[in-house]
């Protein structure tokens, strides 16, 4: 098992808020945060109606931003929200997204 993600001082709101402009890649986060803290799920389980290279590049824009913790189990990937480091540097900001997505 091999995990890949900046550490939590590293992770920097500029990026963050970038990663989150996207409506794809903010609803991926808001779906995570909906899940009980660590769960998993894989790319596909979004079903997002892009091409593959363009969710396997929102998930890597996510991933470097700090958001998500992708987990090569070497036959599959999984990805889960990393709550606990978010909330640690950016309270508040989670609550905020799924909020916002509620009165969509």
């Amino acid at each position: 098992m091999r995990t890949m993600h900046p550490a939590t001082a590293d992770l920097e709101l500029g990026t963050v808020l970038s990663a989150l402009s996207d409506g794809h890649r903010r609803r991926v986060i808001v779906e995570l945060a909906r899940l009980p803290v660590d769960a998993e799920r894989t790319c596909q389980s979004f079903g997002m109606p892009l091409a593959k290279q363009t969710v396997t590049h929102h998930f890597k824009i996510l991933r470097n931003a700090g958001l998500i913790k992708e987990v090569d189990y070497g036959n599959r990937k999984a990805i889960s929200l990393r709550k606990h480091d978010i909330d640690q540097r950016f309270p508040g900001l989670l609550d905020v997204l799924v909020a916002g997505a509620d009165t969509d």
